[in-house]
């Protein structure tokens, strides 16, 4: 006898069908949640469970955190964005970054209550890795924002007020590349707490001197520890401070720059240059116009033997500049090593028979005056040797100096101008300036080179190159010397030494 139940199978298997319907409904619901919204579940998701938001589906395994919260911002139309979260090189640099972090939790640096800020991040590596770490009030900014992780806002103009964050971070030696890295330093000053730390990657500042440009940038700030770590991909150097409660200011500095009796001492890190410098010429040369110009192949030029970056600005003053082909456009522009920097220059030449030809050059500032000692009006006299005419290899040389009928030399008399160099100098640059110096006056060098001690100025000048004159060997007349000048060689050979002895890179020129 067959069962009477049989009237209700197709009733059953429409009802199995829609229940199975109703799971793969659900299913494709689960996946659409975990695939493409980062796993996050809100009241709209039409989930019957919830997940815990700290799981982080966007890299190889699951990790802890808020950053699937930043994962889950981005939708199905970003996939170029998730396919950049979900690759091993972004892995692998956010493992990175998240190793550093951890040590400075350890290490009392940073912790998870922090209000913290990473500087210039393109793509928000370094933020995604605070908030996988708990760190979750973080945010990053940079000159092209990269939402939902990214912010646009430049490092030397945040948008942020005074004061805002405990711990500021600048990764991927960003600050190498910036062009306004005093900027950049002086808007973290402001921008971070008082007591805040500030830790900064970079692949600079490895020499004494770079190092103390990178330290002498954030005047907000204290050394507290600097280490070689290895990065991604190098070596990088991490420097960590610490913003003082009470400092001089955010990018402000005494108006001099000197203490009240304008004394200024040359540092360590200047006095090593120094040290390694080429050395003198001690015995007078024979042939002086041979042996002096020979002598540029021998110079170790300061951008050789170290790195300049981390300065305000770079400066080149050219004091006696003669004409543009003289020694700028020859040798300064041509040959001087800058380091793909940008050098404002300044060419002092008082005799107007130059000074048309710097109206037609772009980037120069011409000073149509006298470097002297004090501000006032002297007389510039035009001297030749014996026996030159003027239409000979062009114009004599130029002097600062009351006419001597008995020198028995050809002169042109002008009244000029002539201007405290030292006191320009101290309110032109400062001594976060890179500033380089070519001095070739005639003899004056014995009054200038002594007011810029007596001021303090010569501590603005990173490097010199000074021709010294002397009563040397006559080219025209062998075995005569030259009666314009009084100074011997060894009083020449004295303020090279002297200058030396004081911790100032100064070059023999010719």
């Amino acid at each position: 006898m067959e069962p009477s139940s049989g009237k209700s199978s197709p009733l059953r298997n429409i009802l199995v069908r829609m229940l199975l319907f109703g799971v793969f409904i659900l299913l494709l619901r689960f996946v659409y949640v975990v695939t493409v919204t980062g796993g996050s579940c809100t009241a709209d998701d039409f989930c019957f469970f919830s997940g815990p938001e700290n799981i982080n589906f966007a890299g190889a395994g699951v990790r802890r955190g808020s950053s699937a919260v930043a994962v889950a911002g981005v939708g199905s139309s970003n996939s170029a964005l998730r396919d950049l979260w979900t690759s091993k090189e972004w892995r692998k640099n956010v493992d990175f970054y998240s190793s550093v972090f951890q040590d400075l939790i350890s290490e009392g640096f940073l912790s998870p209550n922090s209000k913290a800020l990473c500087v210039e991040t393109p793509t928000g590596q370094d933020e995604f890795a605070l908030k996988e770490i708990g760190v979750s009030d973080a945010i990053g900014i940079s000159k092209k924002a990269s939402p939902p992780l990214v912010k646009f806002g430049k490092a030397f103009r945040q948008p942020f007020d005074d004061n805002t964050f405990d711990f500021v971070f600048s990764g991927g030696g960003e600050i190498d590349r910036s062009v306004q890295p005093a900027g950049f330093a002086s808007e973290i000053g402001r921008t971070l707490k008082p007591e805040g730390f500030l830790v900064v990657h970079t692949s600079s500042a490895k020499d004494m001197y770079s190092f103390n440009s990178f330290l002498g940038l954030f005047n907000c700030c204290r050394l507290v520890r600097s280490r070689d770590i290895e990065g991604p991909d190098s070596t990088i150097r991490e420097i960590v401070l610490k913003k003082d409660i009470e400092i001089l200011g955010h990018g402000e500095e005494n108006p001099d720059g000197f203490s009240v009796n304008n004394k200024c001492s040359v540092p360590g890190h200047k006095q090593e240059l120094v040290r390694n410098a080429e050395p003198l010429i001690a015995e007078e040369p024979l042939k002086p116009w041979i042996t002096l110009k020979r002598n540029i192949k021998n110079i170790k030029y300061l951008p050789s033997m170290a790195d300049i970056s981390f300065k305000k600005k770079y400066v080149y003053v050219d004091v006696g500049a003669r004409s543009y082909g003289s020694s700028i456009g020859s040798w300064f522009r041509k040959q001087y090593p800058k380091q793909n920097k940008t050098f404002e220059i300044y060419a002092i030449e008082a005799d107007k028979a130059f000074h048309d030809e710097y109206k037609l050059k772009k980037g120069i500032n011409l000073l149509p005056y006298a470097a002297w000692v004090r501000n006032e009006t002297l007389l510039f006299e035009i001297n030749r040797d014996p026996g030159q005419k003027i239409e000979a290899k062009g114009r004599g040389m130029g002097r600062i100096q009351p006419v001597k009928s008995s020198t028995g030399l050809a002169s042109d008399v002008n009244k000029i101008q002539g201007f405290d160099f030292a006191n320009w100098l101290k309110n032109t640059v400062s001594e976060k300036d890179f500033v380089v110096m070519k001095m070739d006056v005639e003899g004056t060098e014995f009054d200038l080179i002594p007011r810029l001690f007596e001021t303090g100025a010569i501590c603005l000048i990173d490097e010199i190159f000074l021709e010294c004159h002397y009563n040397r060997w006559q080219r025209c007349c062998p075995g005569e010397r030259s009666s314009k000048y009084e100074k011997s060689y060894g009083q020449c050979l004295e303020l090279f030494n002297s200058l030396r002895d004081s911790g100032v890179l100064v070059h023999q020129w010719w």
